[in-house]
């Protein structure tokens, strides 16, 4: 089976389960994909299948990617991501991947891009914890000390310091579904998705041990 699909975060609700109890889900469009690449590891060393998400015009894209899409329909692909699976070959160029991969209770790997929330300090960034707020102490959320005196004399590379906090790909595992609708192509997930709402991202299968 493949290992994952590509959708885009709807945004937050809550269902009732079978006992009664209230789960927040994150409702998900997952797909339809259509399987646009296959890759083999006589050709390209590895094997994975390259699906495409969303609808763009043709003339919007780049001659060597209207020639790629060709080869599957005369649409074209807003989004292009790989998968990785263990063998291709029950998938065709050109077949649709949905939501019936996955299965109720299943757990599964969520890609996507954190929100982004601009310059943060070392507390919010880093979760360094603060100084005393009284009795005249001058150290409050300041960094403090992050270098040497007269040798190395500089600031080692890949000190935690304040900055771009977001904006990043994260991976979130352990996520659960909770409920798929092939109808509708929706996945309910139980759990924190990364990213803002219309976000795109990756549900993949977990790797068994």
């Amino acid at each position: 089976m493949a290992l994952g699909i590509i959708g885009k975060k709807i945004g937050m609700t809550q269902v009732f389960s079978s006992d009664g109890e209230v789960v927040p889900v994150t409702v998900v469009q997952a797909g339809p994909c259509v399987v646009v690449q296959k890759k083999t590891p006589d050709k390209d060393g590895y094997s994975a299948l390259q699906l495409g998400f969303g609808s763009k015009k043709a003339q919007k894209c780049t001659k060597p990617l209207q020639g790629h899409f060709k080869k599957v329909s005369d649409a074209a692909c807003a989004v292009l991501r790989e998968f990785r699976v263990e063998d291709g070959a029950s998938y065709d160029v050109g077949q649709s991947v949905t939501v019936d991969i996955f299965v109720q209770g299943e757990v599964v790997e969520i890609i996507g891009t954190s929100k982004g929330k601009g310059f943060a300090g070392n507390i919010k960034r880093h979760g360094f914890s603060r100084g005393p707020m009284a009795h005249g102490s001058k150290f409050h959320r300041q960094v403090g000390s992050v270098g040497q005196s007269a040798w190395p004399s500089h600031v080692f590379k890949g000190k935690r310091m304040p900055g771009h906090l977001g904006n990043a790909q994260v991976t979130v595992k352990g996520l659960r579904v909770v409920d798929t609708r092939p109808e509708e192509n929706l996945l309910l997930i139980r759990g924190a998705v990364p990213g803002h709402k219309n976000s795109l991202i990756m549900i993949c299968k977990t790797k068994q041990a």
